[in-house]
């Protein structure tokens, strides 16, 4: 007799599995020995243990669908069941328990994800429906033409609902597009009659335009331009084609007028240039005249410079304040001159400084006896006071001999 730990053989070749249960009879052998009856049945059981393993694998790794995996379950519960074999039969039917199990959870799983998909391709599809008909009020034609065929195109990709609710939300979800294509129709039909109306009006900014084009008027040829200019924006946009032929006559019209505008100015400009050369040289004649040394002979050489001047003519506008700046500056320090002379020449200023040079002088000379006497005495207090006053009032009589030399200057 031959034993192992899962099996044994008596001695008349009957083979026998040990189980929680007791022995079992799983075979006979009579064509060798006891151990080679044991490995035979041994390898039955590595062969069940393999076939488990395979589908542990299947249900754990592939997307085996739950009802062969519960098929192929049963059927190597039975194999377990009535095995031929020697080895740890109730391992093999512990993990077909847990394995059955797993294919259970599984399936519920599978099917709580079916009932999401199915709720949450309703919410998508309701999501959808909302947005459409959000947009079917919508007046940008083109982004929400555009999102409308995306939605189309996503409500394609969401998996279908029960036939009921499908064709409700389809029905509200192709009723929204219809309401924004009708909008979208009834708008460009608009939008075509006020082209054709802004066509007609731009036609006749065009005569108006071509009919100024050989004015010679320039200011106020240039502000009806502007004028046209100003109607033609606010006419609108016409057809593309019409539009880009009338603003092509309407700006030629323009430029047949600016250039005309534009020669003549040259022209202008030329002459001005001219001018302001002339200009130059005669300031170049009247900033000789300074530093003013004879006033009477300044004044006559500036008079006769300015009525040259007046007899040019005009300069280029950017030359202007400068030119005139210079002009100004010799001007402006002949009057200083004026000023300076009349000062000097007043009597009457002239008798008012005198007479505060006098009182200054007899209050000078009054301080300095008081200071001899006080320094005479010994009076360091009385001389330092007159001292301080005499200093102040000799500072005075500086200044009034200053102001009485100007008018004999």
């Amino acid at each position: 007799m031959s034993s192992d730990p899962w099996g044994r053989v008596d001695e008349q070749g009957n083979v026998y599995v040990r189980t929680a249960e007791g022995e079992h009879l799983v075979g006979s052998w009579q064509a060798g020995s006891p151990e080679e009856a044991l490995a035979y049945f041994e390898r039955k059981y590595q062969g069940l243990e393999a076939e488990i393993g395979l589908l542990e694998h299947r249900v754990r790794k592939t997307d085996l669908a739950a009802k062969d995996a519960q098929t192929a379950l049963e059927h190597l519960r039975q194999q377990v069941v009535e095995a031929h074999a020697v080895g740890d039969l109730a391992s093999l039917a512990q993990r077909l328990d847990t394995l059955s199990g797993e294919i259970e959870s599984r399936q519920a799983e599978r099917k709580a994800a079916r009932t999401k998909a199915q709720e949450d391709a309703r919410t998508a599809k309701e999501n959808l429906v909302a947005e459409a008909e959000r947009l079917a009020e919508s007046t940008q034609w083109r982004e929400a033409g555009d999102r409308l065929r995306a939605l189309v195109d996503t409500w394609k990709s969401l998996p279908r609902l029960d036939r009921k609710s499908d064709d409700e939300l389809w029905h509200r979800f192709s009723h929204a597009r219809s309401v924004f294509s009708k909008h979208r129709k009834a708008h460009f039909a608009t939008l075509d009659a006020e082209r054709e109306s802004a066509r007609a009006a731009k036609e006749r900014l065009v005569a108006e335009a071509e009919a100024l084009s050989d004015s010679t008027d320039w200011g106020d040829t240039a502000a009806a331009y502007r004028d046209l200019m100003a109607r033609w924006k606010a006419a609108g946009r016409a057809q593309r084609d019409a539009e880009e032929e009338l603003w092509a006559r309407f700006r030629g019209a323009q430029d047949v007028f600016f250039q005309a505008r534009a020669a003549a100015f040259s022209e202008r400009d030329a002459e001005q240039g001219e001018n302001q050369k002339l200009k130059e040289a005669l300031l170049v004649e009247a900033e000789a005249i300074l530093p003013v040394t004879d006033l009477k002979a300044a004044k006559a050489a500036l008079r006769d410079i300015s009525e040259r001047w007046e007899a040019i003519g005009h300069v280029p506008r950017d030359a202007r304040p400068k030119l005139d700046g210079r002009l100004n500056a010799v001007e402006r320090a002949i009057r200083e001159a004026e000023d300076a002379e009349w000062k000097r020449s007043n009597p009457e200023a002239k008798a008012r400084a005198a007479g505060m040079t006098g009182l200054l002088q007899a209050a000078v000379d009054k301080l300095q006896a008081d200071l001899d006497k006080a320094r005479a005495a010994g009076n360091a207090s009385k001389v330092a006071k007159l001292e301080s006053e005499l200093a102040g009032r000799r500072a005075l009589l500086d200044q009034a001999q200053k102001s009485l030399q100007e008018f004999s200057g």
